[in-house]
């Protein structure tokens, strides 16, 4: 071989071996689309999850479609600092963003917002889609998406749209009422069925209804979305979650530590990668669908992540869960929990509210006036009393499989001292690990 052709060769073999970038190995192609739905305030009251009355066809579907998960929850029961984890990644109470619509400027140094992270990944992001836009966050930061539309991204480019559906949010002085009067076949009052914490009474079994009105009108809306994924041939490569942003909006719901306020729906469908109609018990915290999203996305994901990947060759299983309340409005209100599988801590650091709402709370809970005016008759048992208690214990301890609406207090039950000390210990653990700043000024509680 002569030199030139040695030159050509060796030209042509460098060519053949160049690596490829190391900062986007996949092709755009390659990568799922993904859509994040949440649905405003709602607990599991979902038909599939076995909820009466409530007939929610196109979120059944999904379910059968995809995984099902029945112990999925929010690190807070109201929006704004739920949603400051989920964009984040990380807890509310680690990035000062735990009271409701209090503004902190920008996010500690080194933290990004994940839509930041899947942008750097190569997706578009995408707000609203034709629903509501909501973002509801304490933080400031660089434009978190890039239009309010996935048609609006490149020709191939894979996209993140994260969609709220605000039908199921009480409206300010009407509540559901509206919803309800425009549905062809309304939720039957004589059907539902109340927890045991509230009265059986004609305004209750109302208020129950309407809310389950609104959910049969959001999952319609999330039949659309499935609808137009289809149409445009891509839902096989699209990955979709479903989840409710905190707990259901009644008392003892959303602002509270209780199940029905901060336990939500959780739906995952990838076709072709989760096996359909699979039911998970796992543990999961809202926190770790951040950090699913930006490793299915192929996303780098930050040593600072709170959350894990629920999917994949990293996914890991949670022992327990975790959740704080803070300042709702005008009511200062510092409580933490701890949730295994089976119990539940809770540590109330402001006893002496005993359960008060904010006024825009009081105002918007048309059960409250029903419950008021039937214990001073002196109607109501000792569950439906709970929400007029002038004080709370400082510790809540309750056995989920036993008592699953946290009725009775175990927290001075000699025979639960054990299990109490150890979540303690976990709580503890916890608080210090995220250096809460809620908690920064108070002192800690005695056992």
């Amino acid at each position: 071989m002569n030199r030139q052709n040695l030159l050509k060769l060796i030209a042509t073999l460098c060519i053949l071996t160049k690596p490829l970038p190391a900062e986007d190995p996949t092709p755009k192609a390659a990568r799922p689309n993904i859509v994040w739905i949440m649905a405003e305030d709602i607990s599991t009251e979902l038909s599939c999850y076995g909820h009466p009355a409530v007939e929610t066809p196109h979120l059944d579907g999904l379910a059968r479609q995809g995984v099902r998960y029945t112990r999925a929850f929010a690190t807070a029961p109201s929006c704004t600092p739920s949603r400051n984890a989920m964009m984040t990644g990380v807890y509310q109470t680690r990035t000062d963003t735990q009271d409701q619509r209090r503004s902190i400027g920008t996010l500690p140094e080194g933290i990004q917002p994940i839509t930041h992270l899947l942008r750097k990944a190569g997706y578009y992001t995408a707000l609203g889609c034709g629903y509501s836009a909501k973002t509801d966050l304490n933080f400031e930061a660089a434009p978190l998406f890039d239009g309010d539309d996935w048609s609006q991204r490149e020709a191939g480019q894979p996209f993140f749209a994260q969609i709220t559906l605000f039908i199921t949010h009480r409206q300010p002085g009407s509540g559901w009422r509206e919803v309800r009067e425009a549905s062809e076949s309304p939720v039957a009052v004589d059907e539902v069925e109340l927890p045991p914490y509230f009265p059986d009474h004609p305004v209750c079994r109302r208020d129950w209804a309407e809310y389950l009105d609104s959910i049969e009108k959001m999952d319609a809306q999330v039949g659309e979305i499935l609808d137009r994924l289809k149409s445009e041939g891509i839902e096989d490569n699209t990955v979709v979650v479903f989840i409710g942003d905190n707990g259901r909006c009644h008392l003892r719901g959303k602002c509270w530590l209780y199940d029905p306020g901060i336990q939500v729906p959780l739906i995952l469908r990838w076709p072709g990668q989760l096996a359909p109609g699979m039911v998970n018990h796992d543990l999961v915290s809202l926190i770790d669908i951040s950090a699913t999203i930006l490793d299915l996305a192929g996303a780098s994901l930050p040593a600072y992540l709170d959350g894990h990947p629920i999917l994949g060759p990293d996914a890991r299983k949670r022992e327990q869960i975790f959740a704080a309340r803070d300042r709702i409005d005008e009511v200062t209100d510092r409580i933490r929990c701890v949730r295994t599988e089976r119990f539940k801590y809770i540590r109330n650091y402001n006893p002496e509210n005993g359960y008060r709402e904010c006024r825009y709370v009081q105002k918007h809970r048309p059960m409250l006036p029903v419950i008021k005016k039937l214990n001073a008759r002196g109607e109501l048992t000792q569950a439906q009393q709970l929400f007029l208690a002038e004080t709370k214990p400082k510790e809540e301890l309750y056995d989920l499989k036993a008592d699953p609406h946290e009725l009775d207090n175990l927290a001075k039950s000699p025979a639960h001292q054990q299990t109490l000390n150890e979540l303690r210990t976990r709580l503890d653990a916890w608080i210090a690990d995220t250096q809460d700043k809620g908690l920064i000024n108070e002192p800690p509680v005695a056992p």
